[in-house]
């Protein structure tokens, strides 16, 4: 059966690119009226200009007010789709307690702040799909290096499940996607900032069993079958989209 969110509105964080923004291309393609945000206004503006039912709208996940301000502006939600995240490279040696609640504010509190803003409308209709992108690395495998990361990405994991075991009965659905490494601007940003791209990205490549990154068309796939009613029966849920990284 050819899905279709018709009718449905989504917002999606992070959505100026990487898997932000193939999320909310490939909900607008099924017909979504997708709201768009991300704290690089250009970046989103610049996806909504190039596609149909995709609305723009710069957001700061970290600024409270302004999210409550978003939200209160539409709160008619059917779709959360809550991208925004940050990698902090080191081991517990490594992270000072700044890039511990930087890791923790980006990753968790803000999807935490967005979902508690959105709930509410949400409850009001009887039904809603809330889809986090938590990460392999987290409670399901840890990672050299990736010491706050993985701690923050299992913290989505558990918000993930409380949620949906909180509201099940009342028409809300709550899952995770656990993506491996996917290519992205962010993730060839940190292979340059190494001083050797190349060894870089082939180290990467190589921890993948399939050889290869994923790509963000890859995880949005499985963004919209969260979405839709085809997962219906299908809520606290992690899923492992990582090219086998985790076998």
């Amino acid at each position: 059966m050819t899905q279709t969110l018709a009718g449905k509105t989504a917002l999606v964080t992070a959505a100026g690119n990487g898997i932000g923004r193939a999320s909310a291309e490939a909900l607008a393609a099924l017909g979504a009226s997708v709201i768009a945000t991300d704290i690089d206004g250009a970046a989103v503006e610049a996806v909504a200009a190039t596609r149909d039912r995709i609305t723009a709208h710069r957001l700061d996940v970290l600024d409270a007010s302004a999210v409550k301000a978003l939200i209160d502006a539409n709160p008619d939600i059917d779709i959360l789709v809550n991208c925004a995240g940050w990698v902090h490279d080191g081991t517990i040696l490594d992270c000072e307690e700044a890039a511990w609640d930087r890791s923790f504010d980006l990753n968790a509190k803000a999807l935490y702040r967005i979902t508690r803003a959105v709930l509410p409308g949400m409850l009001a209709k009887g039904a809603g799909s809330i889809v986090n992108i938590a990460s392999i690395v987290s409670s399901e495998k840890g990672a050299p290096r990736r010491f706050a990361y993985g701690a923050s990405k299992a913290a989505i994991i558990g918000m993930t499940k409380a949620i949906a075991a909180d509201f099940v009965k009342q028409g809300i659905r709550c899952n995770a996607i656990c993506p491996g490494t996917v290519q992205s601007p962010s993730l060839e940003d940190r292979l340059r900032a190494t001083g050797d791209f190349e060894t870089a990205l082939a180290a990467f490549k190589d921890r993948q069993p399939m050889g290869r990154l994923g790509q963000p068309e890859e995880i949005a796939e499985m963004v919209c079958y969260l979405a839709g009613d085809g997962s219906a029966f299908t809520t606290g849920q992690s899923f492992a989209v990582d090219g086998g990284w985790s076998i």
